[in-house]
């Protein structure tokens, strides 16, 4: 570097650059055919090569950011290090701070502390030090970092959504005509709009993306940690334009807006590779959108990621260790049923045995797994790919979904025919599951001899770690929930939700899941001939050893992982 801090020897950025590449190499995190990739592309863009690294999804922003700082000799700052209040308020303007994403962080009487996304864009460190009359400190910064601590301080004054409602003149959110919605969906500020909520999105660890249409709004909204969350509210005249633009991204048909329709995006999104599955249906204001976001590279299939206690995870591997039988994981939508079944595939998954599953929709790839989707409107139902699947001689069959009576049927003639048959039911309870399967019509010996074990489970958010609180429990609340039960003789110290700016206010962050696990015995198998209600066979679950989502919850929140009222918000209906 100079002695002014600003600008780089000549040949410093292009020996940096080859310093970083190699750098990532050693660790492991790039190969060859990754480096000639994005060498291919910077020919013709002019983009520094380790920024292209990241959009092409080769390797993370926070792989970048360390290879910059000990290649540059820079600190590495992170959040904690980002001030409480914007500096240079009026003298550098939000949009250039966007867009060259950089932030100040501290000042002296000659010198600034610049956290910069790119410490070799002399242009930001120059004109920050014209701006403020000091001499810039860089310092190296992760890009999602410094954007949210620049939405936290400024507001969203300057976003793609301000740009849109700029430059889309009155009434052109409307029109039918597919070309012109093609022409809208591909302007610069929609797409960018389109690509801050979808990034954003990724950022804050939400499983969903719902845009949803209202007379005079757009409503957009995250699902994060299982609840919905509000984040921005175009108006009502810029829908077509937004949802043409996912349409276009997902290979849907634009013109066609009386049907529902579903597709699939892929995308590299801060150096990860991100899948997202695309539903519309039209609603009365235009076309609803649902976009589920799959990380490949966040999920994690690890039982004890997964938050399973042992003393369910114990019988619930040996039902995954029978040779033959059905294995039912319940519970409602978003409970992290298809985890828990690729988690167990993958333990499963051994030279040995051939593993086939029929799925609508296969939400991961599993290496060495074969799997087969369901496409329904060309007659692929489950009960018909089942049936073919039984010809391929496979060991262990995993069905997505059990909806209907022949599929049912196909499954217990599968476990008995010496295959290990894992699948799902939305029920609200591991007992449940038997009653459903009895009104479905499946005969009463055919499930008893068949059914091996079930696992009900739930995902209720974890109190954020930063910011949690003591909250003592009243004599009364320990007495009428039995909490001295589950602290197993130690001190009950339960917690409550505060909020702090790392969780956005909400007392949580993350998920962890509860299960019971009810394992079929003589007991409960008479019952399933005698046709008995589900309460029936939970009791005798119970008197066997099974412990309820309810307890299991419970010993979580004396452990301090969640609070009191977070069980009985996921519980309260079993």
């Amino acid at each position: 570097m100079n002695a002014d801090g600003l600008g780089p020897a000549p040949g410093f950025a292009s020996n940096a650059e080859e310093a970083i590449v190699g750098l990532l190499a050693r660790r492991g995190k790039l190969d060859d055919a990754g480096v000639q990739r994005a060498r291919r592309i910077q020919g013709g863009s002019g983009d520094h090569l380790h920024g292209l690294l990241v959009k092409l999804g080769l390797v993370s922003e926070l792989d970048i950011a360390e290879a910059l700082a000990e290649v540059l000799t820079l600190p590495l700052v992170t959040v904690k290090d980002f001030p409480d209040q914007p500096l240079f308020d009026g003298a550098l303007s939000i949009k250039f701070l966007k867009d060259s994403h950089v932030l100040p962080l501290a000042e002296a009487d000659e010198t600034i502390e610049l956290a910069m996304a790119d410490p070799l864009d002399d242009f930001a460190a120059y004109a920050v030090a014209a701006a403020t009359g000091r001499r810039v400190e860089r310092r190296v910064a992760i890009p999602a970092d410094i954007e949210k601590a620049l939405e936290r301080l400024y507001g969203r004054s300057g976003s793609a959504l301000s740009e849109i409602v700029d430059n889309l003149g009155e009434g052109e959110g409307g029109g039918d005509d597919a070309e012109r919605l093609k022409d809208m969906a591909s302007e610069a500020p929609v797409i960018r709009f389109v690509n801050q909520v979808i990034g954003r999105a990724v950022e804050a660890r939400a499983s969903d993306i719902h845009i949803e249409p209202f007379e005079s709004k757009l409503r957009v909204r995250y699902r994060i940690d299982g609840i919905l969350q509000e984040v921005e509210t175009p108006p009502g005249r810029l829908t077509a334009a937004i949802v043409s633009r996912v349409k276009i991204m997902s290979k849907l048909n634009i013109a066609e807006r009386r049907l529902p329709q579903d597709g699939r995006i892929k995308l590299a999104i801060r150096g990860k590779e991100v899948d997202f599955r695309i539903s519309t249906v039209p609603t009365m204001h235009g076309e609803s959108v649902v976009m589920r976001i799959l990380d490949r590279g966040g999920a994690v299939f690890d039982f004890s990621v997964l938050g399973i206690d042992e003393a369910v995870l114990k019988p619930y591997l040996e039902m995954l260790e029978r040779p033959n039988g059905i294995l039912l994981v319940t519970g409602p939508t978003g409970s992290g049923k298809t985890t828990t079944l690729y988690t167990s595939l993958l333990r499963l998954n051994t030279p040995d045995r051939k593993i086939l599953t029929v799925e609508d929709p296969i939400e991961y790839q599993l290496e060495g797994v074969n799997q087969v989707q369901v496409k329904s409107q060309i007659g692929l139902t489950f009960a018909s790919v089942l049936r073919s699947l039984l010809r391929q001689d496979p060991d262990i069959i995993m069905i997505g979904e059990i909806r209907d009576l022949e599929t049912a049927q196909i499954a217990a003639q599968a476990a008995l025919t010496g295959h290990l048959v894992l699948s799902t039911l939305h029920t609200n309870s591991a007992a449940g599951s038997v009653t459903r399967l009895l009104d479905m019509g499946l005969e009463d010996y055919l499930l008893a001899s068949t059914l091996n074990g079930i696992s009900a489970q739930r995902l209720l958010r974890t109190l954020c770690v930063h910011c949690r609180e003591p909250n003592p429990a009243l004599a009364e609340i320990s007495r009428q929930m039995d909490l001295e039960r589950f602290a197993g003789g130690e001190a009950i110290r339960l917690f409550r939700p505060v909020g702090c700016p790392r969780c956005s206010g909400t007392g949580y962050f993350g998920r962890t899941g509860i299960s019971e696990m009810l394992v079929m015995s003589d007991g409960i198998r008479k019952l399933i001939l005698r046709r008995e209600d589900a309460g029936a066979i939970q009791r005798a679950a119970i008197e066997g050893g099974m412990r309820t989502l309810y307890e299991d919850g419970m010993l979580k929140v004396v452990r301090g992982v969640t609070s009191l009222e977070e069980v009985l918000r996921v519980t309260r209906e079993t």
